[in-house]
């Protein structure tokens, strides 16, 4: 019986293929080829270990503000799959999806597609489908065979590069980035934003002939604490607002974000008018997103220990809190050690938490490493679990004084869990 619903169509496509993660993209091409699949438009795609969200963010913010249409796939969610796919800055409809789930259904067979190529090719083909200026990418795990490159993109970004997903990409960051490049294109521009490019990655845009244009060397920043300015190869914008997602790390993205509509000027003009109004409406939720409220809180899908290390440094340059708690969960094949040594000097109550997937560790396997570590705090440290994020986030609300903050960070998982019912808005026990 065909699934009737996009809940439906994801149990469908979550039990057909049998691996979660395939490296491999034949399949991938072929039902994107029976599918007669291709974008008019031009394409971006973006991939990195830590940054491909908030720069997928700021091409479409700075896009549609110079009045282009807009498509952008992004992945993983947070609460709703449908998060995945925007036209024109909206989320798509569920209902929009379904008949591009059938038609991906329909093209594909005898093969066998994981859920990520299946959704990756159905919201491809809603996208193609619609009178798009502009479509913005976001590649998954790797790059040369995640299923977004089936297609060619017209120019590649690719963010900081560290050790994540090692097992799939390899033990240090030259294997990552080879893996990275990937995404790279034989006479198309490639942008870097990593200020610190991996060997293979120079190599292999060499290598094919890519128009590869490195941070540093083709572009730069600089400014001061007020402003920013960013210099390519023909255009320079001065006296530039920082961006509005926050975070030292947010600066490199933009970078590299300018760099790539520098690249593709002929085809998608834009002015310095949209540039400075897209970085200051730029929105991107659960990247060092901070809620007014008392407490304070804090989300961050931080989950490796490179962009562990940028979010306990933007905590660091919060100011003073009393007291911090942490709600904390994350997926079991990460770097946990480092991660929870990273951030122990900040951190007084340990909120540890389960996720609803089998790949994540347990509540009390993380506290258990945690004790293990003999992790250092502030002063005393305190360390509960529990079933879920909203349950963690609870407990830290009725333990927390106002002037203190929360940080909720680990997974997409954890992050999702305290907004399934919304943005959280906090007003702490002590003011009246």
């Amino acid at each position: 019986m065909t699934p009737q619903t996009l809940p439906d169509w994801l149990a469908h496509c979550a039990g057909m293929h049998p691996t979660e993660i395939d490296l491999s993209l034949e399949r991938v091409v072929e039902v994107r080829s029976r599918l007669g699949l291709n974008f008019s438009a031009p394409v971006i795609a973006v991939a990195g270990t830590n940054g491909k969200g908030s720069t997928c963010a700021m091409l479409e913010a700075i896009a549609l503000q110079a009045g282009y249409r807009v498509g952008l796939y992004a992945k993983p969610h947070l609460v709703h799959f449908e998060e995945r796919c925007r036209v024109g800055g909206r989320m798509v409809d569920a209902a929009a999806l379904l008949p591009h789930f059938e038609a991906v259904e329909a093209a594909r067979g005898e093969i066998t597609l994981s859920i990520f190529e299946f959704t990756t090719l159905a919201i491809a083909r809603l996208l193609a489908h619609e009178p798009l200026d502009l479509v913005i990418l976001e590649v998954g795990l790797g790059g040369r065979f995640d299923a977004v490159n089936a297609f060619d993109a017209d120019c590649a970004v690719i963010t900081s590069i560290a050790l994540d997903h090692t097992e799939f990409l390899g033990p240090d960051r030259e294997s990552i980035g080879r893996e990275k490049a990937g995404i790279m294109r034989a006479g198309k521009p490639a942008i870097v934003s990593d200020p610190v490019a991996p060997r293979s990655v120079i190599d292999e845009a060499a290598r094919i002939g890519a128009d590869l244009r490195l941070l540093g060397r083709d572009f730069s920043i600089g400014g001061d604490r007020q402003q920013w300015n960013w210099a390519g190869r023909e255009r320079r914008y001065n006296g530039l607002a920082y961006p509005a997602l926050r975070g030292a790390n947010q600066l490199l993205n933009a970078a590299g974000v300018l760099a790539a509509f520098e690249a593709l000027r002929e085809r998608l003009p834009i002015t310095a008018q949209a540039v400075r109004t897209g970085f200051a409406l730029v929105e991107l939720p659960g990247r060092f997103q901070i809620v007014a409220g008392q407490p304070a809180l804090v989300l961050d899908v931080a989950h490796n220990p490179h962009s562990v290390a940028a979010l306990a440094e933007n905590l660091d340059q919060m100011g003073f809190y009393p007291r911090t708690h942490a709600v904390f969960g994350a997926m079991r094949d990460k770097d946990v050690g480092t991660i929870l040594t990273r951030m122990a000097p900040l951190v007084d109550e340990w909120h540890f938490t389960d996720l609803p997937i089998a790949r994540a560790a347990r509540a009390e396997e993380l506290a258990q490493l945690h004790a293990s570590l003999g992790c250092k705090g502030p002063g005393p440290v305190g360390v509960h679990c529990h079933e879920s994020p909203a349950q963690a986030l609870a407990a830290c609300v009725a333990a927390a004084d106002p002037a203190d903050r929360i940080v909720v960070f680990g997974s997409f998982y954890t992050v999702g869990g305290v907004l399934k019912d919304g943005l959280p808005r906090l007003g702490a026990r002590h003011v009246g």
